[in-house]
């Protein structure tokens, strides 16, 4: 398929968690050096008065040029007078975000444009305290793009560190990882990685060994021909290898990390895709419930109702926020946090950075599996009997022809919302983020309309009683936004 390229590039703005694009049109060399050096800036400027480190922290994932233009970033923050630290190899985006905090930095930028498709790229910000900076930092970067002037690159040598031993014995001190090994053999329990070609490729195998195998690992800047979102329809090679491996005897388990492995997904020993939507009510319950663990749950408003109920049923505080990890951050520096997590794969602890980890969450979930002794859709199918609330999930993703429709339909959902859809009456309106409608006055029954921060995509979101009402309601939902 022939990629059509846009005439013009899109303004530079960041969405839920950096500034991405398509690579050669939006994200360009001479954008990305400006960008950059704005947001090293910025760093140097809203650091702690307590913090007088002029370090900043550069790293990138495995996508195309991405080794290269981390390079050229670590001579944009030289520019205005920092001091950059390169990485001598790709790595998780969480592995950037605690070198920051471990070495005092005033943060990180990463080249990476995540689970967006291979021929885009982009560049999230870090701050010092390991986590997504906040919309007020990202506004502050933008305006100095429109009102300063761009501080030339300055080259030179750029010294260079690993970020991966620390990384890996941080998350070693977290969760025994050759405790879990043993209780992986001892259930047991087969467990496959998909890395989707991405940056977290033999991270589980350096942390479990041979209790773990890994499929996808080599470096592939097209992902296999998918954008690498750990979506059932992009990881086909991983449920395929679940369910004609996995036996009675001894089950099989996936999981699967976006390019930059920040974010998870798993796949049941059915073979069925699992979604942080049932991830995230396990974690609550191992985290809260068998760990004892003190905090607040902070989940997306796209996050499940099944969530709150898990929550809720270990008393613990619910905290509903807009879709993007840094409104969950913002809450885990605020306040104490036992775990918060949104739909699309992200997830983080109390314990750890106020980030998500895709890798922390796989060995977190394993963990929660061994405690339980329980593959994952009997554990999984336990909570849902526990709390009494049995619910399907999907999310269908229509692409726009162009930011005219975008902006007609977002009209429309600010003045012409539905009354009913597919013969449910329409409940409450919620706008924390996008609109979410409460259908049918029932517990776990809610569609939500949101505009990707990144593509020009609109999300629909649903939870449903079962798989074929949560189709019927998205088939409604996607013939209403074509009819406006």
């Amino acid at each position: 398929m022939v990629i059509s390229l846009p005439l013009e590039p899109a303004p530079v703005r960041f969405g839920t968690d950096g500034w991405r694009g398509l690579l050669g049109v939006d994200f360009t060399l001479e954008r990305l050096l400006s960008v950059a050096a704005a947001a090293a800036a910025e760093l140097a400027a809203s650091a702690p008065a307590e913090l007088p480190s002029r370090e900043v922290v550069v790293g990138y994932d495995r996508r195309f040029m991405a080794d290269a233009l981390a390079s050229s970033v670590c001579a944009a923050v030289r520019g205005v007078g920092l001091e950059p630290m390169l990485a001598s190899t790709a790595a998780p985006t969480p592995a950037f975000s605690f070198a920051a905090v471990q070495r005092g930095a005033l943060g990180a930028l990463v080249i990476t444009a995540s689970h967006n498709p291979p021929e885009w790229l982009g560049l999230k910000i870090k701050g010092p305290f390991g986590g997504s900076v906040a919309d007020g930092f990202t506004a502050r970067v933008e305006r100095r793009l429109t009102i300063a002037a761009v501080q030339p690159p300055q080259p030179g040598e750029t010294p260079g560190f690993d970020p991966w031993p620390d990384y890996l014995a941080d998350l070693r001190a977290k969760v025994d990882c050759q405790a879990l090994a043993r209780g992986l053999r001892a259930m047991p329990l087969k467990v496959i990685v998909d890395s989707m070609h991405g940056a977290a490729a033999g991270a589980m195998a350096a942390l479990l060994g041979d209790a773990v195998e890994e499929i996808r690992s080599r470096r592939d800047p097209l992902f296999g021909g998918h954008p690498p979102e750990p979506l059932d329809r992009h990881l086909p090679e991983l449920i395929e290898r679940v369910r004609s491996s996995g036996t009675a005897q001894r089950p099989a388990l996936g999981i699967g990390f976006d390019g930059d492995g920040d974010r998870i997904a798993a796949v049941d020993e059915c073979g069925s895709h699992c979604s942080t939507q049932l991830l995230l009510p396990l974690l609550i319950d191992h985290m809260a419930g068998r760990r004892g663990l003190p905090g607040a749950v902070v989940k997306s408003v796209s996050g499940s109702d099944l969530v709150t109920a898990v929550a809720r049923q270990h008393q613990r505080l619910v905290l509903e926020k807009a879709v993007g990890f840094k409104h969950i951050a913002a809450e885990m520096l605020a306040q104490p946090v036992v775990v918060g997590g949104e739909e699309s794969g992200g997830l983080g602890f109390g314990i750890h950075l106020p980030e998500r980890d895709g890798l922390l969450s796989a060995l977190l979930t394993l963990e929660a599996l061994v405690a339980r002794r329980q593959p994952l859709a009997v554990a999984s199918a336990a909570l849902r009997d526990g709390v009494g609330l049995h619910s399907h999930y999907d999310r269908l993703d229509l692409r726009l022809p162009d930011m005219a429709a975008r902006h007609r339909f977002e009209q429309v959902l600010a003045q012409d919302l539905p009354q009913q859809l597919a013969g449910l009456a329409v409940g409450d309106v919620i706008r924390t983020d996008g609109v979410k409608l409460r259908l049918g006055g029932t517990r776990g029954c809610w569609l939500m309309c949101r505009f990707s921060g990144t593509e020009p995509l609109l999300r629909l979101y649903c939870e449903a009683a079962d798989e074929a009402s949560v189709e019927r309601l998205l088939t409604a939902a996607a013939a209403w936004v074509h009819s406006n």
